[in-house]
């Protein structure tokens, strides 16, 4: 059974300035809004005025982003228990409203679908086999590992997963997508809304994987190798999920361009990739300092 001989908040305190402390900060500030506060009155009158197409569209991309929220609600445990059990007391108080918020993220993408869009069946012939890779076998399996091998290595393998790949690409790409469609067009306010603070809780979201990421590279170099590879080995479903979108409609709705949206996934991954790889080679007083101005 597992026993605490000292207590961290009375033996030292909190390190308030560390990353996830103020990453907790703005979760306390900005996270605390209710899904079922957002009012879909004009959305629901909206949402008639669509094409075929289009609703489809929008269901498409809601059923991936209604999935995607509920696997992590339920898959995320493991990293909370392994960050606990290391006794990084500042980094689990972040992880506890990280929880929370994506269990929020499932009730307004709930919301939608039964509300506006009127649809309560099963939404899982949209989930592809590059998204079943991913959501269904890949993510689950990285967290799932931590409960027997809590190791560096399995962190940084279930952190890429999730902040990286999962968040940092494909759910960046697709809050991209919403916007898009929605803005061009001034539809749909109290999705856009939603989708806007979603958009704010992920951000901290994919800023922790970063800290967590580097700080395990920076401690153990050897992991950019185990990184980059399984990231480029992901990163091929994510981008398969967004071709599989395009693929399904002879004229894309709402003048969508595939191009665009590659090259916009492509340039995240880039952009995340770079941002780690810099933790190799910093101290970790540098690490530490790129890491809280990120915060």
């Amino acid at each position: 059974m597992m026993s605490h001989s000292v207590f961290v908040t009375t033996s030292r305190g909190l390190r308030r300035d560390s990353v996830p402390m103020r990453l907790f900060e703005k979760a306390k500030r900005l996270g605390v809004w209710n899904p079922s506060d957002i009012d879909f009155s004009q959305d629901m009158r909206d949402w008639q005025t669509l094409t075929d197409d289009e609703r489809d569209l929008v269901l498409r991309l809601t059923s991936l982003f209604q999935a995607g929220e509920e696997a992590v609600t339920l898959d995320l445990l493991p990293l909370v228990a392994t960050i606990a059990a290391e006794g990084r007391i500042e980094e689990e108080l972040f992880l506890t409203s990280f929880l929370w918020e994506e269990a929020k993220h499932t009730d307004f993408f709930n919301r939608f679908l039964t509300e506006v869009a009127g649809v309560t069946g099963d939404l899982s012939h949209y989930h592809t086999a590059n998204y079943r890779a991913l959501i269904h076998e890949a993510l689950p399996a990285a967290m799932e590992r931590l409960r027997d091998d809590p190791s560096p290595e399995a962190q940084a393998i279930a952190s890429l997963t999730y902040n990286m790949i999962v968040e940092g690409v494909l759910a960046e790409t697709g809050y991209h997508a919403y916007f898009t469609m929605l803005e061009r067009r001034n539809l749909m306010p109290g999705t856009r809304k939603g989708i806007g603070l979603l958009k704010q809780d992920e951000s901290r979201h994919i800023a922790y994987g970063v800290y967590l990421l580097s700080r395990l590279i920076n401690a153990e170099p050897r992991l950019w190798d185990v990184v980059v590879e399984r990231m480029n080995e992901l990163v091929v479903y994510a981008m398969g999920v967004i071709d599989d979108a395009f693929a399904c409609y002879e004229v894309v709705p709402f003048g969508l361009s595939h191009d665009d949206f590659m090259q916009f996934a492509m340039g995240q991954f880039e952009r995340r990739l770079d941002r780690i790889e810099r933790a190799r080679n910093q101290t970790v007083e540098a690490m530490e300092e790129e890491a809280t101005n990120d915060a």
